[in-house]
């Protein structure tokens, strides 16, 4: 925790439970300006209460959306570039498992929706201010649920196979945020913009809960092997704020420390078919490759 992040301006999604509230804490205890986003208003400012308290800093800052929805990540993007001027840390944290098949207001899968979309348009949307305060970082919350996944370009938005109580679609999820990093590092080359994955360990938070039935005994079950956040949040706080990794980019970590990530996940071809896929669907002109 003897790192200094004063002056860094730190935006935080999905901050309101889990890893992600315990990250936006550490990195306000560093002395960050932190903004958290939030799906509910009374929750989301309730979270804002306890960190500021917990951390020591007012310095922190609730917008409030719903990321599985393209306006609303819009909207987002659009009231942060209003309320500040630089962003040096971007972290993607957003993300859920859904034991059934959902479609959200734009008609896409949930999970492809929240846990991917979600990542590559607020990210491409606020790109240019994540430049222009370079040195700075992207982090994207991936899972090793990665490692056992495949990408079917055929059938993204799960219509043909949702399977496994939603675990296929979150694993085919957590496979595009390592894809996502890796396309997008290649593109941020020589911008002063690092770009990192990585698997925060398998946490006993909220994640889950918000399903019923089997879903939530698994999850609840799974609890009891499960480590605090305090220990989740640590490599996403590593990667935002450390100096031993900056100028590092385009990894996948897990306990602070740089591993391979799953075989397909280096698929050049299919990373760039990924990105122009995301192009399409979230309606965005994506940044021309450095």
């Amino acid at each position: 925790m003897a790192t200094n992040m004063q002056g860094k301006t730190v935006l935080i999604s999905g901050a309101t439970n889990g890893i992600g509230k315990q990250s936006a804490l550490d990195l306000a205890k560093m002395g960050a300006q932190v903004v958290i986003i939030g799906r509910n208003k009374a929750k989301t400012e309730e979270t804002l209460r306890e960190i500021q308290t917990g951390s020591g800093n007012k310095d922190v800052h609730a917008l409030i959306a719903d990321l599985s929805s393209m306006a609303e990540v819009r909207r987002v993007a659009a009231d942060f570039r209003k309320q500040f001027s630089r962003l040096d840390v971007l972290l993607n944290n957003a993300g859920g498992v859904f034991a059934s098949r959902q479609e959200t207001v734009d008609g896409y899968e949930m999970t492809f929706a929240l846990n991917h979309l979600s990542y590559f348009l607020l990210t491409n949307l606020l790109l240019d201010m994540v430049k222009a305060s370079a040195p700075s970082r992207i982090v994207n919350v991936s899972s090793d649920a990665q490692s056992a996944a495949s990408i079917n370009f055929d059938d993204l938005q799960s219509k043909q196979s949702y399977g496994m109580g939603g675990f296929r679609a979150y694993g085919q999820s957590k496979l595009m945020n390592v894809m996502f990093t890796y396309e997008l590092a290649r593109r941020l080359a020589g911008t002063g913009v690092t770009v990192n994955a990585l698997h925060p360990g398998v946490v006993n938070t909220g994640f889950g809960r918000n399903n019923k039935g089997l879903m939530n005994v698994a999850m609840n079950v799974l609890s009891l092997f499960t480590m605090k956040s305090e220990d989740g949040a640590k490599t996403s706080v590593y990667l935002a704020s450390s100096p031993e990794v900056e100028g590092v980019t385009g990894k996948y970590f897990d306990k602070c420390k740089a591993k391979k990530s799953t075989a397909p996940s280096y698929d050049e071809a299919a990373q760039k078919r990924l990105w122009d896929v995301s192009e399409q669907l979230t309606g965005i002109a994506a940044p021309a490759a450095v």
